[in-house]
């Protein structure tokens, strides 16, 4: 891929004349039309091992052309080459001499890849705020787009605050201007609240400032997207967390079809709605692709999983707000003598964590503790019913208990969530949801051959037959956690005595 000065990009898609079109060409075609490339270079490589067939060439380029031609690209090149000997790379080939178009690096050099990024509304996410001393302080920044100079006004997308801009600061001194492209520094009349992940715009043109949005997404990992799993979203130079909340379709390559999905696997594509933590400036994609595009991180690995290109965003209806109550989460709290907690047992099938979770509430009810206890199977019956054991349904199973328990939290109580609940990343949005201090995770490690023991439903046994799909521990994982608040070893212990270790912990809950 190729970049202009401007923003605009030309690619060069690599094709083995032996081989043809193949399904990664036509994944990368989609994906280069998405990005908004208006440029392609057909490089037909290897066409000296068929002889320089201008047979082979011709069916190439019209097989492209006729799945490309939707596709909206400006210009399609293609090229013979034999980069081995450097046909058609830099000078023309004598072997081909019914090729008459240019070489490859003759187009690269001639052709106009601009996309006047210096033209569009001025962008300029803030990187650091730059306070070396008291007598300066400045906001650091590449500028997405537009031009800015001393005496332009700025407005803080998300907050709406403004002031003029009095300096431009780089390395090589103070600029009468700075343009798309440039990284510098700017000074500002006025004390104004901005921080890291603040966007600067021009007041006349702002962009979009919220938390939902729809987008395409290329997924670029071995472990698949699930919806409603939390993860870390950057955009621009703001990182959030957040879900999809909703995978719309994916892509079926061979035919560009729109299909149903429940999630997308290494190297799909999909078309998905997004929400975040929190809200944030953004363009459509198409309107600027630096402050339309964002990246998906995994919480856990930190790993890029993911490219999004957003295409516009969603407006929730006016009238949806926060209600202020007069009863707080403080006064329950005073009411009820003690401080509302999340304690969430997790382990596999069998382990023990109902019956241990089960002597816990007992225990903590006896000293007058207010306490509600969640488990999974009585979950299933009613809230969770409509959801299977897919990692898709695990997911909005954890998703919709942890909210749950964050409500039961919020009144005060002592809620005890017993759930498999196998991925460490919806237990990490669990504990999210609430203050820190208020989330036990509660780990009780049973050995799986104790669990096949025990196996008071013969789970295991239908599991081990195939008689039960996906089923935690043998044709699922199960993820333990890293760094719980209690590890309760089960093989040596009563469930009363696990219980004790819980309950011998939790004393600072009480006043």
């Amino acid at each position: 891929m190729v970049t202009g000065a401007s923003g605009a990009e030309l690619a060069i898609l690599l094709v083995d004349a032996r081989r043809g079109i193949q399904v990664q060409t036509r994944r990368h075609a989609f994906i280069c039309a998405m990005l908004g490339i208006r440029h392609v270079v057909l490089a037909v490589n290897k066409i000296d091992l068929l002889s320089y067939s201008q047979t082979v060439f011709e069916t190439i380029k019209s097989e492209f052309a006729a799945f490309s031609g939707h596709f909206n690209f400006h210009s399609i090149t293609a090229i013979p080459l034999s980069a081995r000997y450097g046909d058609n790379v830099a000078a023309h080939s004598a072997h081909m001499p019914w090729y008459h178009g240019t070489t490859l690096l003759g187009h690269l050099e001639n052709i106009e890849t601009g996309v006047d990024l210096i033209a569009a509304p001025f962008r300029m996410a803030v990187q650091w705020v730059n306070r070396p001393n008291l007598d300066f302080r400045g906001f650091s920044g590449t500028i997405a787009s537009g031009i800015v100079r001393p005496g332009d006004r700025l407005t803080v997308a998300a907050s709406g605050a403004g002031s003029t801009v009095t300096r431009i600061v780089t390395m090589d001194g103070d600029r009468p201007e700075a343009i798309a492209g440039d990284a510098v520094t700017l000074v500002l009349a006025d004390e104004i609240d901005a921080s890291r992940g603040d966007v600067f715009a021009a007041p006349t043109d702002l962009p979009d400032v919220g938390e939902q949005f729809t987008a395409d997404l290329v997924w670029m990992s071995d472990t698949p997207l699930l919806p409603g799993r939390a993860y870390l979203f950057r955009v621009g130079t703001r990182t959030v967390s957040g879900s999809v909340t909703k995978l719309k379709y994916k892509v079926d390559i061979n035919n560009f079809d729109h299909i149903a999905a429940d999630d997308l696997g290494l190297n799909e594509i999909g078309h998905a709605n997004i929400s975040l933590s929190a809200a944030v400036a953004f363009d459509a994609y198409d309107d600027n692709r630096r402050t339309g595009s964002f990246i998906i991180i995994d919480r856990v690995s930190n790993a890029t999983l993911a490219a999004g290109m957003i295409r516009h965003g969603l407006r929730r209806a006016t009238n949806v707000h926060r209600q202020i109550l007069t009863v707080d989460r403080a006064a329950r709290q005073k009411i009820n003598g003690h401080k509302p907690a999340i304690l969430w047992f997790t382990g596999l099938s069998g382990s023990g964590k109902s019956t241990i979770a089960n002597i816990v509430e007992a225990r903590l009810a006896g000293r007058g503790a207010h306490t509600y206890m969640l488990d999974g199977d009585n979950i299933r019956h009613g809230l969770n019913r409509d959801l299977g054991f897919t990692d898709a349904d695990r997911v909005e199973n954890i998703r919709r208990v942890a909210e749950v328990a964050k409500l039961f939290a919020d009144a005060g109580l002592i809620v005890l969530v017993s759930f498999i609940s196998p991925f460490r990343a919806e237990r990490q949005m669990a504990r999210e949801l609430v203050e820190a201090g208020q989330f036990y995770e509660v780990f009780v490690d049973t050995p799986i051959e104790l669990c096949r023991q025990r196996d008071p439903k013969g789970l295991y046994k239908k599991a081990d037959a195939g008689k039960i799909a996906n089923f935690t521990g043998i044709s699922s994982p199960y993820e333990p956690p890293a760094n719980p608040e209690f590890w309760v070893e089960t093989s040596d212990k009563t469930p009363e005595e696990a219980a004790n270790i819980v309950v011998d912990g939790l004393n600072a809950l009480f006043y």
